[in-house]
């Protein structure tokens, strides 16, 4: 859990003013304690229970800790974030204000999966059963609701998906 916030500090710039590291932190919190016992579980239970709600109340990022987040999430903005519990991120995502990961619909299940290092724009809506594949970027406002090749751009309500190349080095 130590080495994890270590990252996550790093990826925040050594920033403590800034809520996506906070956010971070109580999830590390979250995810660890079900690494204790049944009985010894249960009094940090009720800890991560308060840390989670005055988080919300102070950073308006919800990221519940049942949700898989890869290493180095980045939450660049102050609020409106709401993350489904169901939801796999990978490493080195970006995500910024007003953005939502989740359900389609109430009482279907089936939440998105993002790949690695995807760029997910302000209020940005990411909804159903979809991947969303490596390098990908959502643009601001975009409301996706099919999957996302990897390297492409999605822009548009609903979405559009641009394909595009990635630029090679050359050595």
């Amino acid at each position: 859990m130590f080495n994890l916030i270590r990252e996550d500090w790093r990826t925040h710039e050594r920033d403590i003013w800034r809520q996506g590291f906070w956010t971070m932190m109580i999830y590390r919190f979250g995810r660890w304690r079900y690494r204790l016992p049944g009985l010894v579980r249960k009094p940090f239970s009720f800890l991560y229970k308060l840390l989670k709600f005055a988080g919300q109340v102070m950073t308006g990022i919800d990221l519940p800790c049942e949700t898989t987040v890869g290493r180095r999430l980045r939450i660049e903005h102050f609020g409106g974030i709401i993350v489904s519990g169901d939801s796999v991120i990978g490493d080195d995502v970006v995500i910024r204000n007003g953005v939502t990961i989740g359900l389609r619909r109430t009482g279907e299940r089936g939440a998105p999966i993002l790949g690695n290092r995807v760029d997910i724009g302000a209020g940005a809506k990411i909804l159903g059963n979809i991947h969303i594949g490596d390098d990908a970027v959502i643009g601001a406002n975009a409301v996706v609701l099919t999957d996302v090749p990897a390297g492409a751009i999605a822009v548009g309500v609903p979405a559009r998906i641009i394909l595009r190349q990635l630029q090679r080095s050359k050595t």
